[in-house]
């Protein structure tokens, strides 16, 4: 079976349990991000500026992990990329031991810059397999992270407390440890040394910048950045929204358990869909289910209406995320990878961010209804805009 061969292939099967082991350190991460935040934030309103920063890294680290991979390898990248992370470990646990909120948010910054590298995880298993499996191997890399989806919550639960009677710094810890853990399988990957183009650096970022300006690309950028911003739009309040309405850290710990669960499950038959169906297809139905996930969470404050529309949201974002990213591998040359797949990250960045620090204000000022109407038309508004492109280039 092609998916055999896939999985019997030593740089992809060594990538892939890379990637699932560093992604433990992610569910960590962004409960650790709005509860220490909450205790150690001089107002509620600033309780999500951790998270906030934790994406704003990635604005400023895609691009250079992307063109330092374009130099030096994938390998070289991601293990950069868990040693910052352990770097960023290490400074929240002072931070919390010190009741210090700009280290913290100083933490967070270095934590978001390590995952940032870990994006390209995505990337790297489409170049290692034939060219007809990319589909496959893409969303078989991201299905890695639902074993990490349902470790990463129960790794906090266990650890938030084992050093007592300081809270939350046993779960810095172990994000430290999954940093360095998560090495190991890498020293089995043997990865061809990126070719050598003759570009110097400064046309290689004007290459990315041109290139977003081609349909195919755009179109995809725009759906990547769409799903993912909303997605954090809602994902990083939720444990803060759970907790004012009164449920324990455990049930807002476990809801977000079940949404990253819901991001990568799909990830097992998503690449046969994008096979059967085509990834825009499938991108347009993921920013559907979003929409309708925002409708979910704006109808009430029950235990079920957060699961439920936190699940379908990681589903909507399954889609249009692998959807995207097949778009855009299938869009770019070997030349083009390294400055338009950073460009790209950078974008979703951006998008990323700006989303993650206006979801505090939103819901400390407007609350959390009004945050999930927001998402919902601004999905909607998206559709009808890459819709009217999507008419108009076929025109």
């Amino acid at each position: 079976m092609p998916v055999a061969s896939i999985l019997q292939n030593r740089n992809f099967a060594g990538l892939l349990l890379a990637n699932t082991v560093l992604g433990a350190a992610f569910p960590v991460q962004l409960i650790l991000g709005g509860l220490a935040g909450l205790m150690l934030a001089p107002s509620p309103a600033l309780a999500t500026v951790p998270s906030s920063f934790q994406t704003l890294a990635a604005l400023f680290a895609a691009a250079p992990f992307s063109l330092l991979m374009g130099r030096f390898g994938r390998r070289a990248g991601f293990a950069l990329g868990a040693l910052i992370t352990l770097v960023g470990a290490g400074a929240a646990i002072q931070a919390v031991y010190a009741q210090n909120f700009a280290l913290l948010i100083v933490a967070h910054f270095l934590m978001g810059a390590g995952w940032s590298s870990f994006q390209y995880f995505r990337f790297a298993a489409g170049e290692v397999v034939e060219a007809t499996m990319r589909p496959v191997a893409i969303s078989l890399m991201l299905s890695s992270l639902l074993i990490a989806a349902i470790v990463g919550p129960q790794v906090f639960i266990a650890a938030k407390d084992m050093l007592a009677p300081i809270p939350f710094v046993g779960a810095y810890a172990a994000v430290g440890v999954i940093a360095v853990l998560g090495l190991v399988p890498l020293a089995i990957v043997r990865m061809p040394r990126p070719a050598r183009v003759r570009t110097d650096q400064g046309g290689k970022r004007l290459t990315g910048l041109a290139a977003l300006r081609r349909p195919a690309i755009a179109r995809a950028v725009a759906i990547a950045a769409v799903s993912q911003g909303i997605m954090v739009f809602l994902m990083i309040p939720t444990p803060i929204a759970m907790v004012e309405c009164g449920f324990s850290d455990a049930t807002a710990s476990d809801v977000v358990r079940w949404h990253i669960v819901a991001m990568f499950a799909p990830s097992f038959f998503t690449g046969f869909l994008i096979q059967r169906f085509g990834a825009h297809r499938v991108a347009m139905v993921g920013l559907a289910l979003i929409v309708a996930a925002a409708a979910g969470a704006a109808l009430g404050l029950s235990a079920h209406h957060f699961y439920g529309s936190l699940i379908v949201l990681g589903v909507g974002w399954n889609f249009g995320f692998i959807g995207a990213t097949t778009m855009l591998d299938a869009a770019v040359s070997e030349e083009e990878k390294a400055a338009v797949q950073g460009a790209n990250d950078t974008v979703i960045a951006l998008v990323s961010t700006v989303c993650a620090f206006a979801a505090g204000w939103v819901l400390s000022s407007l609350g959390w209804a009004a945050l999930a109407m927001m998402s919902g038309g601004i999905v909607v508004l998206a559709l009808a805009l890459l819709g009217r492109r999507t008419v108009r280039v076929a025109a």
